[in-house]
């Protein structure tokens, strides 16, 4: 629920319209409706229809005649008539809708007992109904504490006070009758200002002071739920939920409203489905229901005795059954009706490219041919290679190996008789340096 200025900034933070709920496209406002005719012009000759629907704290809706004519927009704030004084209140549907909205509320139109709107709210009437719309949270906290000190069971959960400042009204909820005569009074002398008391259900004040669900949405009855309707237990039960308190219950504490949603849907899909106390006898013995699938239409049955082996039949099979039971025959067994359900579990699929394998995506190892064969390869380098070399793989003659055993020779004497000078050289030079 928001507004066209509404929006997320550059760092993904909600940026919000700022106005506090009082937006001009009325978005961000509790229970809103919107203006599809905005658009769309009235056919000559036709009047605009003079009623308004105006919005005060939170959820609260009343519908206003115009009497004076005023050109109002979704959004004006405005001054109405109230029991004593005026009050300040934000305009939320206008034309032709208002007229859907009072038929749907079966609010009468054709009568002159509604309440008027006296004009457009000045700057003098909007600072006075701030400055009342400040006090009320603090008003709260001690109102709170006056009636923990009176040993009062009641919950003060919600202060309004109206747009003249001359009247506060406190919004509470009790299970049992309260006796706040005393309370009134000590209001008054603390807060100096008109007292009306108003008991409320616990379902109204979740939908005026709002908060998220178990779904992580907003509560459906402070956005778009208008009615609450009774919830029992028996719509868990034919939804087949567990009857668990925790779970079922919303934050007024009572049944969640969304059981209702989709209770209708079940109940016709359990027309066709036998009672569940309903107990099938056979030759074997006799089977009771002791687990249903709504949608699929399927049933399971245990025999008595026997309450690990189940055997699932079709709505069809056990209704035949059943009547076979009326007629006081017998059937010979449920795995008769039970072996034409039974489903091939094998896979539908082959491994073609190998996409079951959970290392098709690792590196293969080399093997140990490949470094064999990379250790073979002669390195020019080494004296190995050099002798592997001069080994005839034909038929070498002797005289040759001899010749070149020689030709070695005289390169190992010539290297030793160079060191050998070297070394007389290097004494000469020493001993003429000495």
């Amino acid at each position: 629920m928001a507004c066209g200025n509404c929006g997320t900034t550059e760092n993904g933070q909600p940026r919000g319209c700022k106005n506090n709920g009082t937006c001009g496209t009325d978005g961000c406002n509790k229970l809103t409706v919107f203006d599809w005719l905005s658009n769309m012009d009235l056919p000559m000759g036709q009047k605009p229809f003079d009623f308004v629907e105006v919005r005060f704290k939170n959820s609260r809706k009343e519908f206003y005649k115009n009497t004076e004519n005023l050109s109002l927009h979704i959004g004006d704030l405005i001054a109405v008539e109230a029991a004593s004084g005026h009050d300040i209140g934000i305009v939320s549907l206008t034309g032709e809708l208002v007229r859907i909205q009072m038929k749907k509320k079966r609010e009468p139109y054709n009568t002159d007992t509604f309440s008027k709107i006296y004009r457009k709210a000045s700057q003098r009437d909007v600072d006075i109904w701030t400055e009342a719309k400040a006090r009320e949270d603090a008003m709260k906290v001690r109102s709170r504490q006056i009636a923990i000190r009176l040993k009062l069971e009641m919950k003060i959960s919600d202060i309004e006070f109206q747009g003249d400042g001359s009247k506060a009204t406190f919004y509470y909820t009790a299970e049992e009758r309260v006796d706040f005569r005393q309370l009134i009074k000590e209001f008054a002398q603390e807060f100096h200002t008109r007292i009306e008391m108003r008991q409320i259900g616990f379902r109204q004040e979740a939908s005026r002071l709002g908060g998220i669900g178990s779904c992580g949405r907003e509560l459906c009855c402070s956005t778009w739920l208008t009615d609450f309707r009774s919830v029992t237990t028996g719509a868990a039960r034919y939804q087949q939920l567990s009857l668990n308190p925790q779970k079922l219950a919303g934050q007024c504490g009572k049944l969640k409203c969304c059981l209702n949603y989709e209770l209708d849907s079940y109940m016709d899909a359990l027309k066709d489905f036998p009672r569940t106390e309903q107990k099938l006898k056979t030759e074997k013995g006799t089977a009771v229901c002791q687990k249903i699938d709504i949608f699929q239409g399927h049933l399971w049955y245990a025999y008595e005795g026997e309450w690990m082996n189940w055997h699932k039949l079709t709505t069809t099979q056990a209704n035949e059954i059943i009547e076979a039971n009326k007629k006081g025959t017998e059937v010979a067994s449920l795995e008769e009706y039970a072996a034409e359900l039974i489903e091939d579990t094998k896979p539908d699929f082959g491994n073609v490219v190998g996409q079951d394998s959970l290392t098709r995506f690792d590196q293969p190892q080399r093997t140990r041919k490949k470094r064999k064969k990379r250790s073979s390869k002669p390195n020019p380098g080494s004296q190995r290679d050099k002798k592997t070399a001069v080994k005839p793989d034909a038929k070498v003659s002797d005289d040759a190996a001899k010749k070149s055993r020689r030709s070695r020779k005289p390169r190992r004497n010539n290297n030793s008789s160079a060191k050998k000078a070297q070394n007389k050289n290097n004494d000469t030079q020493h001993k003429q340096s000495e």
